[in-house]
């Protein structure tokens, strides 16, 4: 017998004795709680996201229906059965919570899924234009002149850089890079760390790892990793904290083959927010890692 026929069945044992009593005992609190106690049970989202919390539930329906069984006073019943009652429907919000949760990154990999197809489709056909250009190029100079030769090779430098180019903006637009005048910007959200921590998820290290791509195929290029949190705490924790997130960002990518010297790093705490920080919603946007890549042959601007 699993687990929900196990409780469904100590219910209806308990409704039963305390029907067959000669003095039934319960209270409308009691019943109540016995009714969204069988409505949690039926529902599978409570069983799937809330296992602990409706085990928590089910034990305090149980002393309440013993108390009723031992036909002890009605505030004691009353008592036990609210208690009982209040944790079915933290079961319920629990449940109900996480399965939201769920659904919503659910269509957020959906979404980089499609996302990520078409740039990578993007990306090919700019890589397909630049072969042609190239091959195109090379035939045209074998019955060239010289001066003729020089201009087909600017001309093919040029869409090859172009395609390039078309090449980086794809690659960026898969990590959801905006353009700024210090660079791109990619912005790394905590969930993509570990609850308050500096680690980084795997869905974090793969983005890192679609940057360090990024930077092997444009060696000129350097990073700025800066790193934000929200103002709850101390300035000193979330100063700490938004450096050791900057940092595992760094380390990262340097065990991927970067060149330490292209990195550079730095943490604000609490500083620059992008939202308010008065629900839970706008500090999670709050916390967060932006890596800036630079323009090409230019330095990054300090931030203002």
């Amino acid at each position: 017998m699993n687990a929900k026929l196990f409780k469904t069945a100590i219910f209806a044992s308990a409704v039963l004795l305390a029907a067959c009593s000669s003095m039934p005992a319960s209270t409308p609190t009691l019943d109540q709680a016995r009714s969204d106690f069988v409505a949690a049970n039926n529902n599978p989202q409570v069983s799937t996201y809330a296992p602990l919390e409706f085990k928590l539930a089910s034990d305090a329906l149980e002393q309440a229906n013993a108390a009723a069984v031992k036909r002890q006073s009605l505030d004691k019943i009353d008592q036990l059965a609210y208690l009982a009652k209040q944790k079915i429907a933290i079961a319920q919000q629990v449940a109900s919570q996480k399965a939201a949760e769920a659904d919503i990154a659910d269509a957020g990999r959906a979404r980089n899924r499609l996302q990520l197809e078409a740039r990578t489709n993007e990306a090919n056909r700019s890589r397909g234009d630049a072969d042609r250009a190239r091959m195109d190029a090379q035939a045209a100079q074998a019955q060239a002149s010289d001066a003729q030769r020089a201009a087909l090779n600017a001309e093919a430098q040029t869409r090859e850089a172009q395609a390039k180019a078309a090449q980086l903006e794809a690659q960026m637009a898969d990590l959801q890079a905006r353009k700024t005048e210090r660079g791109m910007i990619i912005t790394i959200g905590d969930v993509l760390f570990g609850t308050g921590q500096a680690r980084l998820t795997p869905d974090g290290a793969n983005a890192v790892r679609k940057l360090a791509d990024v930077l092997t195929q444009n060696p000129t290029r350097t990073l700025l990793i800066e790193g934000f949190t929200d103002s709850t705490g101390t300035a000193a924790h979330n100063q700490e904290l938004s450096e050791r997130r900057a940092a595992a960002v760094a380390a990262a990518l340097t065990g991927m083959s970067i060149a330490r010297e292209r990195v550079a790093m730095r943490g604000y705490g609490q500083s620059y927010p992008v939202a308010g920080n008065d629900s839970a919603a706008d500090r999670q946007l709050n916390r967060r890692v932006e890596i800036v890549l630079s323009n090409e042959g230019a330095t990054i601007a300090p931030r203002r």
